[in-house]
């Protein structure tokens, strides 16, 4: 059944995304940001309604009061391309720090530029992170919630991966405004088989605000703070590891029961 699931959803995704993407056109001469970003959400919740009615699954937004609607650095686990349109239905100004390969997509690319969305050219050196820093600055000044994968791609549900350094530059350009960790389960039910989709509660757990601290500490509280909601929300975590030696800091990419649902 999952393979069946997936084969409708995925013929529902391309029907949707070739319909919507015709609305692009008159957007894109418009060349108006808002607009563009409230049509992406539209999108996106479009997607999620045929995920969630299609392939059987509940989504289930868990610390929701803690996210506001003000600008703020979002830390989220990564399993899923699932993860990629969740926020852009719970976040009210989303800006996701994606990988620039994205943005050559036809119909789909120049609206995540217009949107707002953050591309980032992963072997460009130390001039993408400057551009990355700018616009993510750029943002975060306009009260814009910024998404960015810490892991710096997908990650299967139950395992650990290390901690991209980007965040720690990220996090600093943001000064004292809120980091807000986020954990899920997307991998169990939009794995990485693009033909198999799985019925199930997919959960989404945002916890409260982390800790003001600097430099590598960081990545150790994102990293106790994911242990800790995955332990709150019965989500699968393997053991703690030690937090990995320095890398290169470039940052990787992009009806609910008390929730909206974003694509």
């Amino acid at each position: 059944m999952s393979l069946l699931r997936g084969a409708l959803f995925n013929a529902y995704l391309v029907l949707l995304t070739l319909v919507m993407g015709l609305g692009t056109f008159p957007l894109r001469l418009a060349h108006q940001h808002r607009l563009a970003l409230d049509y992406a959400k539209l999108w996106s919740r479009a997607v999620l309604w045929g995920f969630e009615k299609i392939c059987g699954v509940k989504i289930v937004i868990e610390g929701r009061e803690n996210l506001g609607q003000g600008a703020c650095v979002i830390a989220s686990q990564h399993q899923s391309f699932f993860d990629g349109f969740i926020w852009m239905v719970l976040a009210t100004d989303p800006a996701y720090v994606i990988k620039r390969e994205l943005t050559r997509i036809p119909l789909v690319g120049p609206m995540l530029v217009l949107s707002g969305m953050i591309p980032v050219d992963r072997q460009g050196g130390p001039q993408a992170l400057r551009d990355m820093m700018a616009r993510t600055a750029a943002a975060l000044k306009d009260g814009r919630q910024v998404i960015l994968f810490p892991e710096g791609t997908r990650t299967q549900p139950g395992t650990r991966a290390p901690l991209q350094s980007g965040i720690i530059a990220l996090a600093r350009q943001a000064g004292r405004l809120p980091v807000l960790p986020v954990v899920t389960n997307s991998g169990l039910f939009w794995p990485r088989s693009p033909w198999r989709k799985n019925p199930g509660i997919l959960k989404v757990r945002i916890g409260k605000p982390l800790p003001q601290v600097s430099g590598r500490a960081l990545l150790g509280e994102i990293d106790s703070a994911w242990d800790r909601l995955c332990a709150q929300a019965g989500l699968l975590r393997t053991a703690q590891t030690e937090i990995p030696p320095e890398t290169p800091p470039l940052p990787a990419p992009s009806r609910v029961e008390e929730t909206e649902t974003s694509a």
